[in-house]
Order: C-alpha cells, then sequence, then structure tokens
C-alpha cells in the first residue's frame, strides 16, 4: 500500500513592504504571498508500536518545523498514532523560499486525516511557527500583514510564471533583518497603511479580471540588505532580466533570486530561460503558480 504524501509548496513574495520593528520582535510587513509548483515532499507512515513521532529529512541537519509542528499537535491533545514522516527536499533551504514553513504547514493540513483538529487550532499552532507558515495552509495567493501571519487570501491573478534561481550559499533571514535595520530600510506606518490601501485595491479592481500587478508594487523592501550582504546576487538578478524575466527581484530575504513572465506564454518562456541559465545556476526552474491548491499548469521545468 502507497504511503500518503503530501506536498509542501515554496512560497515567492512578488512584492514585500517593511515596516518598523514591533514590540515582539518582528517586524511590521505587507507582503503578497504566491505558492509555486516546486515543492517538498512529505511521506508519512503510522508506526503505533513507536515510542514516539519521527522526522527524517535526508541532507539537512538541524531543527525541523515538521518536528515541531508535531510536538505542538501533541500539546494541543492531537490523538494520532504515532507518526513517522520523511521530508524530500526539493525547496533551498535558507533561501528566502519558506521550505521549512511549507514543510510545516503541509503537516499541519494533514493532521486532520490522522485524527480530529480544529481548523482554529491548526490556524494557533501556525502563528507560533512563524510568519510563512499560516499563508501555506491553504497555498494560494494571499496578502500577509502584521508580521505576515494574517493572511488574507486574494483572487488569482493574471497568467504568470516563476523563474527561480537558487544561489550556492544561504542566507539567514534574521541577519537579513538586521541589515536592513542598520540601513533603516524600514518604512513609516503611514506609507505601510498607504502601499497596502494601493495593493489591495490593484488586486480587486473591476476593470481588469484576473488582477494584474503593477509594477510600481513589484518591491521587495528586504533586497538592498541582501544585496549588501552577498552583491554576488546582483549578478543573478541581472541575468533573470536579460533572460526575458519582466521583473526580477530577491525572493523573501534572499538569496534566491526570481524572475516573473507574464501572460499567457509565461510559463513556455520561464522554461525558455531555465534551460539558457543552468550552465550558471544549476538549480534553475520554472514553476507555474498554485491558485488554492491547484496548479495553474505543468510545471517544474
Amino acid at each position: 500500500m502507497t504511503a500518503p504524501r503530501e506536498r509542501a509548496f515554496a512560497k515567492v513574495n512578488l512584492c514585500l513592504f517593511l515596516g518598523g520593528l514591533r514590540p515582539d520582535g518582528r517586524h511590521e510587513l505587507v507582503t503578497l504571498f504566491e505558492s509555486i509548483s516546486l515543492a517538498d515532499e512529505l511521506t508519512l507512515h503510522s508506526v503505533p508500536d513507536a515510542a514516539g513521532d519521527e522526522v527524517v529529512c535526508p541532507g539537512v541537519t538541524g531543527p525541523n518545523l515538521v518536528a515541531t509542528a508535531l510536538g505542538a499537535l501533541r500539546a494541543q491533545g492531537w490523538g494520532a498514532p504515532p507518526v513517522r514522516v520523511k521530508v524530500r527536499k526539493r525547496v533551498p533551504v535558507a533561501a528566502g523560499m519558506g521550505g521549512g514553513s511549507a514543510d510545516a504547514a503541509a503537516m499541519l493540513r494533514y493532521a486532520p486525516r490522522l485524527a480530529p483538529v480544529a481548523p482554529s487550532t491548526l490556524a494557533e499552532i501556525a502563528v507560533g511557527l512563524g510568519a510563512d507558515v499560516p499563508s501555506q495552509l491553504d497555498p494560494g495567493p494571499s496578502v500577509g500583514t502584521g508580521s505576515g501571519e494574517i493572511v488574507s487570501p486574494v483572487a488569482k491573478l493574471h497568467d504568470h510564471a516563476v523563474l527561480v534561481l537558487p544561489q550556492p550559499f544561504p542566507l539567514a533571514t534574521a541577519a537579513v533583518y538586521r541589515e536592513a535595520d542598520r540601513l533603516e530600510l524600514g518604512r513609516a506606518q503611514p506609507q505601510l497603511v498607504s502601499l497596502r490601501a494601493e495593493l489591495e485595491a490593484a488586486l480587486s479592481s473591476r476593470d481588469r479580471e484576473p488582477a494584474v500587478l503593477p509594477e510600481r508594487l513589484i518591491v521587495n523592501d528586504l533586497e538592498p540588505a541582501a544585496l549588501s550582504l552577498r552583491p554576488e546576487i546582483g549578478d543573478a538578478l541581472k541575468r533573470a532580466g536579460d533572460a526575458g524575466a519582466d521583473q526580477a527581484i530577491v525572493c523573501g530575504s534572499g538569496p534566491t533570486v526570481i524572475g516573473i513572465f507574464w501572460g499567457g506564454d509565461g510559463s513556455v518562456r520561464a522554461g525558455a530561460a531555465a534551460q539558457r541559465l543552468r550552465g550558471r545556476f544549476p538549480d534553475a526552474v520554472a514553476a507555474d503558480v498554485v491558485v488554492r491548491g491547484v496548479l495553474s499548469s505543468a510545471a517544474n521545468r
């Protein structure tokens, strides 16, 4: 019998506006998340005779958010038998694509199939695990506010695909935020509120369906901090643009660079760009977007 599997979709930020530091140590954010077809895969086995849950993630060492999610479920009284979870990684680690968060969210999504757990409990656990986890409980485009944990789903955007250019080095999220503070990149609250209103207006526009994101909003305020720490990211940004991307930005806290290819032919153009750039970026991949858990088209070329 085939073991149950759950996909853990990577996320990209089509925009990320950085605000000030909050009392809890996190920053205020306004961001537009998307889930993409590049995904890890969780394989789950029920092991009733085991002493406890086990998480195996070949090739990755250190704390694992899937194990943390399981611990939080158990603390809430989740009554499933012990499980063994194997995580097959495809999403780059420490790359600004929320791979670990996606894995944890995938575990939470699957948990109700093993034993009852209230949606409100899953949402509470997700917030406690990190700002990227809530957006991945229901993969698809969403606006994130607060520190990213307040998630508001949005309608499908105009057809597009993304080119993903992973870098051969990690970049710690905390280090990027510290550098952003040093560079004083955070926006004043009134400006953050104004940008949120502009973003939401663009996403709810009635004169074009589906929504088209204006180029002026495709901005990542963390990009200068990532470039300050790793200037070589600039080469990937340039090459994504040279390969035909309509826009190229750093994804989240980096170091991954994404190129956005708009239009019905975006998937084909992104795939061609990935092939051209693999000589310099061996892990380059084209990915399609996920619309509320459904791929927009065939993906992962």
